[in-house]
């Protein structure tokens, strides 16, 4: 029996290392892949401030040669927690900007160290800015040290060779629909300039003025118009917590100030409230519709985006998109957990087989 025990041992020492190396010949891989792939950058921190829901927003520099698209993410490095451990956000500030943004929700053991590690550099915020703590280049303490490493791709990244585009986010899952949102809404800004700069330089030919300029005729023909493909956009954003609208408070007003065409269409659902038309929730929805109606101003979100109870409808959601857009290309973009991505999934399908506009399904999980 004793020989048989020691055989045994002597098997299992010889074997660890074969269970043991793949494992770690991944690790070691990743890592040397990596390095050679782009190497780190080091970037400086702007601002940072944690909200509601255990959320920490970092704006940070951009170093000159980081080129992305909306929808990539990027890992992150913070040295005070880890100086080996790499995590994935997704970039929430937009290609045009000129600085790098995410926000992070407190998810497990690092992130609630990075969150106590910036905590302890902010101060209560000043001046009616949001945020339960903020802190910038200007604050006392000194903020951590953090490096970034990407752009890495995603499937939201080609959401501009759709013709319409549905986003659907749950939680913290609307960063990567943030992005796209401010990248569609630049685009639409830079496009009415280039209309209004071209109107100024190509009068109207009249009996009042019947010359116009041979150069500045040809200069304004030469230069490529800008054309956007994607026609319209739809965000649907669905959360629990009502602290959570506060998290991108200032791009949801941005949007809802500059886009006069009407081309990004926003929808605010928090699921802790009863469904509208519900006798518990009638109160909070006439005083929502009255102070919007006076103030343009939403009371649950606090934003200039009409807030709605319990979750989105979403079969007649496409039906509504594929009345309103026959023919069209849709990508429907979903971020979040599995559930709700298995109905997405199933509806886009469906619609698919019965009627003339095509939804393309694509999700992510975190």
């Amino acid at each position: 029996m004793e020989n048989v025990y020691t055989s045994f041992t002597i098997g299992t020492k010889k074997t660890t290392w074969m269970y043991l190396s793949v494992p770690v010949g991944l690790y070691v891989g990743e890592r040397t892949l990596r390095f050679f792939r782009s190497g780190s950058y080091s970037v400086r921190l702007l601002k940072v401030a944690i909200y509601p829901g255990n959320v920490l927003t970092l704006q940070m520099s951009k170093p000159p040669t980081f080129r992305y698209k909306s929808g990539q993410y990027m890992f992150v490095q913070c040295p005070a927690v880890s100086p080996f451990e790499w995590h994935p956000f997704s970039i929430t500030s937009a290609p045009g900007d000129d600085y790098l943004s995410i926000h992070v929700r407190q998810l497990g053991d690092w992130t609630r160290e990075l969150k106590r590690v910036f905590s302890a550099a902010c101060e209560p915020p000043m001046g009616g800015k949001s945020g339960l703590l903020r802190a910038d280049e200007t604050t006392k303490k000194a903020l951590p040290k953090l490096l970034i490493d990407g752009p890495y791709g995603s499937p939201a990244q080609d959401y501009s060779k759709y013709d319409v585009l549905l986003l659907v986010g749950l939680g913290i899952g609307a960063t990567p629909f943030i992005s796209i949102l401010k990248d569609l809404l630049n685009n639409i800004i830079k496009m009415e300039e280039e209309e209004e700069a071209s109107s100024d330089l190509y009068p109207p030919i009249g009996r009042s003025n019947a010359h116009v300029d041979l150069d500045t005729l040809m200069r304004i023909t030469s230069k490529p118009k800008r054309v956007l493909k994607t026609t319209n956009a739809y965000f649907y954003w669905v959360t629990r917590e009502q602290g959570s609208f506060d998290w991108f408070k200032g791009v949801m007003n941005e949007i809802a100030e500059l886009d006069q065409r009407n081309i990004i269409e926003m929808h605010n659902y928090l699921t802790s409230v009863y469904e509208e038309g519900d006798a518990r929730s009638a109160l909070i929805t006439m005083l929502q519709a009255l102070n919007h109606a006076k103030n343009g101003v939403d009371i649950v979100s606090g934003t200039k985006v009409r807030t709605h109870f319990a979750r989105p409808n979403f079969k007649r959601v496409l039906s509504k998109i594929a009345s309103k857009h026959p023919y069209a290309k849709i990508g429907v973009f979903y971020c979040g957990a599995p559930v709700l991505a298995q109905e997405l999934s199933k509806l886009c399908h469906d619609f698919n087989g019965k009627c003339t506009t095509k939804f393309e399904f694509h999700k992510e999980h975190f």
